[in-house]
């Protein structure tokens, strides 16, 4: 039974610059702090960083597969507080996603969302609103 207080299974994700590069094809926005190392060290970055709506994407890749299906996800939204700086390697940087129930109320669990690039918390204010009943994911809960 789902329940207040019960986390979620943390799901890790790879993100490399070739990533980068397809999102940017995607989404259209070319910005050079997502390509260039030049650029983004000259505004005062860490080096290239990968889109915000990038990073928001694997969150809500992480919840709906907590859900089982995306049509579960009835709300969804974040804040965004530090970039993911994405290293110039075949590795890449790992982004961990992981979340909480707040609450379980009128067939819908309210899950808190956190994401983390290596210690630092890059979203915050991250919240989910799944029907409850449909949960299917890699563990079942509920």
């Amino acid at each position: 039974m789902l329940a207040a207080g019960q986390h979620l299974p943390e799901q890790t994700f790879t993100v490399t610059r070739a990533d980068l590069v397809r999102y940017a094809g995607a989404s259209g926005d070319f910005n050079p702090i997502h390509w260039s190392e030049r650029y983004a060290t000259g505004v005062g970055l860490p080096g290239v960083i990968a889109h915000g709506m990038f990073t928001m994407a694997l969150a809500a890749r992480a919840v709906t597969a907590w859900a089982g299906r995306a049509d579960a996800v009835v709300d969804f939204g974040v804040r965004f507080t530090r970039p993911v700086p994405v290293a110039d390697t075949d590795e890449g940087s790992e982004v961990v996603v992981g979340g909480v129930v707040e609450k379980v109320e009128d067939g819908l669990a309210y899950i808190e969302v956190w994401a983390t690039c290596g210690s630092e918390k890059v979203l915050a204010r991250a919240r989910a609103i799944v029907r409850h009943a449909t949960l299917a994911g890699p563990v079942r809960l509920g």
